[in-house]
């Protein structure tokens, strides 16, 4: 062999041994240090969408199940009200608020995972509508979004037609066996006026004269 080449590896082997040992007990350290990473809370709701909100048929689920990625993904609501999950099968979602459906998943888990923490987003509404009537470029329901806002709703009917009277828009809602007939001020919400950008909420009727 070249002495020159005898020369470069008597150099070299020295120093590629301690760069693996300094590896090595990098890769120990980092072993030895105790996870703190908080669980995410064992939860609850969307962000846009209210803590109190019932999950009905058809409503699109995102489910995590912390550290558990074989358990966790996007599940459908059946026309049964039912979400199946690997594990515990059949779990009943509809008429639950996500938190309440994350505490009876999280209780199911237990028997296979030590101290399940569960996570229950709504992702999709499709269980809930809205109703657009009058000069609107398509009449008939809708399916709410998460947080679906006024200017959303008719954003999704196309707009008000050259027709329509703005100033008299209302939405009509049954809440609590009443009904409500809420003034809408259309041009307001237009110009960025958060106040004047009704929230919805499932079963509304907005009528655009």
């Amino acid at each position: 062999m070249n002495p020159r080449y005898l020369l470069a590896f008597a150099v070299l082997t020295p120093i590629l041994s301690c760069a693996a040992q300094e590896a090595n007990k990098l890769t120990e350290a980092r072993a030895a240090v105790p996870e703190t990473t908080a669980p995410a809370s064992t939860s609850a709701s969307a962000t846009n969408v209210d803590q109190d909100y019932v999950i009905g048929p058809l409503d699109v689920l995102t489910v995590n199940v912390w550290k558990q990625e074989a358990l966790s993904g996007t599940l459908l609501v059946r026309p049964d009200g039912m979400i199946s999950m690997s594990l515990i099968g059949d779990v009943q979602a509809a008429s639950f608020t996500p938190a309440q459906l994350g505490g009876q998943i999280s209780a199911k888990l237990k028997k296979y995972v030590q101290e399940p923490n569960v996570t229950v987003v709504v992702s999709q509404i499709h269980s809930k509508v809205v109703y657009l009537l009058g000069e609107v470029g398509k009449k008939g329901p809708i399916d709410m979004a998460p947080g679906m806002t006024l200017l959303e709703a008719i954003s999704m009917g196309g707009g008000p037609t050259d027709y329509a009277n703005t100033k008299k828009m209302y939405i009509l809602r049954n809440e609590g066996g009443k009904h409500l007939k809420i003034p809408v001020r259309y041009k307001e919400a237009l110009k960025g006026n958060q106040s004047c950008n009704v929230p919805l909420k499932p079963g509304d009727t907005i009528v655009i004269p």
